[in-house]
């Protein structure tokens, strides 16, 4: 039998999983489980690259393993885990940082963007943060990365890394490749459409939570920026927050954009943003009813990221034990 493939893609458990992540990743996730071997994980050692409150990181993480499983993450198809449960990240980051070029780090866009917004108190895990997720990606010689396009430049970063170990210690790892899908990777904020839609965004009116109840989204979705036409037409560069509207409606009901138009061309905002609440409400329900299911019986979901970090640290620690062999450190006797 073939071997499969592997995917492997995660979140930081910061924020709250918003209706952009759903649409942009998690959906193709769903999708591409069937076809792939799939690992997804909670990164949470990446979001202590930014101060958190301990006690809420803890829950945000369990919330967001619960929210992967409830949108259709299937545990018998795909390993759910939690990256700290598996050392070998840390170990593996902390060899590919000796190969890792100071101005490589230099030149990350994203580093720059979070530094402004930080100000003071800058941390090295900020700076290095990329060099964590080579590691994430390269320790399960993943073939396929789902990545946004703001996650490019730190996959490219992986690449090299990939490739620089295996010229130097010889064949190692796989070269992986991104996916970015054509639809959904680009859900923009609700009060300002030219900006993503952030489940990290300090202001909750600009996004909807995957968790919102729905009371709660038809005030969102009834606020949204539109425009002062009265037409219901996708114009995406004069129109922007109308056609991100109709974009989530096309997601929503996997109508066509000529569809929406057509349906709604005798309209006004108010009928359509309606509806779109509407959709977006149910399209959530039973999500919400499968996620409130595994919350309450905490003991099935904690299972399930025990047996993914099994899982996973089988197939980490074949990784980091060849690259160890490989740059001349002892073997381990220790596996787990």
């Amino acid at each position: 039998m073939e071997k499969k493939p592997i995917i492997l893609s995660g979140i930081q458990p910061s924020g709250n999983l918003c209706i952009a992540n759903y649409m942009g990743a998690i959906k193709n996730w769903i999708r591409l489980q069937d076809d792939y071997e799939s690992i997804f994980l909670i990164v949470d050692l990446h979001s202590i690259s930014v101060k958190q409150k301990p006690s809420e990181l803890r829950k945000r993480s369990l919330s967001f393993a619960a929210q992967y499983i409830a949108c259709g993450i299937d545990p018998e198809k795909s390993i759910v885990a939690i990256q700290s449960h598996i050392k070998e990240h840390v170990e593996l980051a902390w060899v590919l940082s000796s190969l890792t070029y100071l101005g490589e780090l230099n030149r990350m866009t994203q580093f720059k963007d979070k530094s402004r917004k930080q100000g003071a108190n800058i941390n090295a895990a900020l700076y290095t943060y990329p060099i964590l997720m080579a590691a994430d990606i390269l320790l399960y010689q993943a073939n396929l990365v789902p990545v946004g396009q703001d996650q490019k430049q730190h996959l490219e970063l992986t690449r090299d890394l990939a490739m620089r170990f295996n010229n130097t210690y010889s064949e190692t790892f796989k070269i992986p490749d991104p996916y970015i899908p054509k639809i959904g990777s680009r859900i923009m904020s609700l009060q300002n459409p030219d900006n993503k839609m952030s489940k990290s965004d300090n202001n909750l009116n600009n996004i909807i939570s995957l968790l919102d109840k729905p009371e709660d989204i038809k005030r969102k979705i009834k606020r949204a920026v539109t425009d002062s036409n009265t037409t219901i037409k996708y114009d995406i560069n004069n129109r922007p927050g109308l056609a991100n509207l109709i974009t989530l409606f096309a997601l929503a009901t996997n109508e066509s954009i000529d569809m929406i138009e057509q349906k709604y061309q005798n309209s006004n905002y108010s009928i359509f943003k309606n509806d779109l609440a509407d959709v977006i409400i149910e399209m959530l329900k039973p999500i919400q009813k499968e996620y409130n299911l595994l919350m309450n019986d905490k003991s099935n979901i904690e299972k399930i990221l025990s047996d993914g970090a099994k899982k996973a640290s089988i197939k980490a620690y074949k990784t980091i034990d060849k690259v160890y062999r490989k740059i001349g450190l002892l073997k381990k006797t220790n596996v787990f």
